[in-house]
């Protein structure tokens, strides 16, 4: 008899290839429209640290995001820190020397000691595999950022999840580590999560 597939990496997959199939255009214009609707958010930062990510497997880019920054802002990508397997944050500008990491995600080069604390970022915009209207993320399945951020559920940093509408599932199941989004914002909608 053959094992039974787990349903949580079928839904990855299933979401995953939904985010593959958007055309090189349409994530074009997504980044356009998704840029604006971050900076439009409430709670948007004026100053201070934020992190995005580098768009890999047909995510949506953030470089026009980064680009439309206010001044005082600082953009910063994840590092991974190996340690404790959380994240840091580095200080990034577009041509700023890179080394891929583990994962083959290019990550800035900065010495550890220089290297920020999650308390440091004001707003960080992560990737996504799937998430529900509820601010609820499916990530790739790591726990990355579900680390780093566990212990920050009611304070900043502010989580905005970033994805395409095709990744929209009617609802997901978090376990008790899941840390939720305050916001997900797509090409068409941003979700604001309701507070308890």
């Amino acid at each position: 008899m053959p094992a039974s597939r787990d349903p949580a990496l079928d839904l990855r997959r299933r979401l995953r290839d939904a985010r593959r199939s958007v055309s090189a255009g349409e994530r074009l214009a997504a980044a356009d429209t998704v840029a604006r609707a971050l900076l439009a958010l409430p709670f948007a930062p004026v100053q201070g640290y934020v992190a995005g990510y580098w768009a890999v497997d047909g995510e949506v880019p953030l470089h026009a995001w980064q680009l439309r920054l206010p001044p005082q802002c600082v953009y910063c990508l994840p590092v991974l820190n190996e340690s404790d397997n959380t994240l840091c944050f580095a200080p990034f500008r577009a041509g700023d020397e890179t080394r891929p990491n583990r994962f083959g995600i290019p990550e800035p080069v900065l010495e550890a000691t220089s290297l920020l604390r999650v308390t440091d970022m004001a707003l960080i915009v992560l990737p996504l595999t799937g998430f529900d209207a509820k601010g609820h993320r499916l990530g790739m399945g790591g726990g990355w950022y579900d680390r780093t951020l566990r212990d920050h559920r009611a304070s900043p940093p502010w989580r905005v999840g970033v994805g395409f509408d095709c990744q929209r599932v009617e609802a997901l199941q978090p376990r008790e580590w899941d840390v939720p989004c305050d916001a997900i914002v797509t090409e068409s909608t941003t979700y604001l999560r309701e507070k308890s």
